[in-house]
């Protein structure tokens, strides 16, 4: 079994979130709520990753504006990140069932991925950085 205090197996997971968007970018017919959805949960471990390299508890909420304040308190200089985290937060919840919110267009789905990239880039160098 993984260790949730351990930075690495929260890195591992958002890599693999990353390469579930990768894979379904490839495909004939992309599903772009799941590509949303993959985005959210990309920036969610590696906002937990970052928590966990430095020592704080782990909140369970898919809540990135929170994860995010939390890093921030942390001592992160990750403020840059919050429009990023705001447009993903909805789609942790928002497409898991029809009839839930409007499902995302290939827009949609291209801007989620940009913002986890981003989301990733930046946090990967402050956990490699403490």
């Amino acid at each position: 079994m993984s260790n949730p205090d351990d930075p690495a197996t929260w890195l591992a997971k958002a890599e693999n979130d990353l390469l579930n968007i990768r894979n379904n970018l490839a495909a004939e017919r992309v599903p772009w709520d799941t590509v949303c959805f993959h985005a959210q949960q990309a920036a969610e471990k590696m906002l937990k990753a970052f928590l966990a390299s430095r020592g704080q508890r782990l909140s369970r909420t898919h809540d990135l504006i929170a994860l995010l304040a939390e890093a921030v308190a942390a001592g992160g200089p990750l403020e840059m990140l919050e429009s990023d985290c705001r447009l993903l937060t909805p789609y942790a919840v928002l497409l898991r069932y029809p009839g839930a919110g409007e499902e995302p267009s290939e827009s949609d789905g291209r801007e989620a991925v940009a913002a986890a990239q981003r989301v990733y880039d930046q946090l990967r160098v402050s956990i490699d950085s403490p």
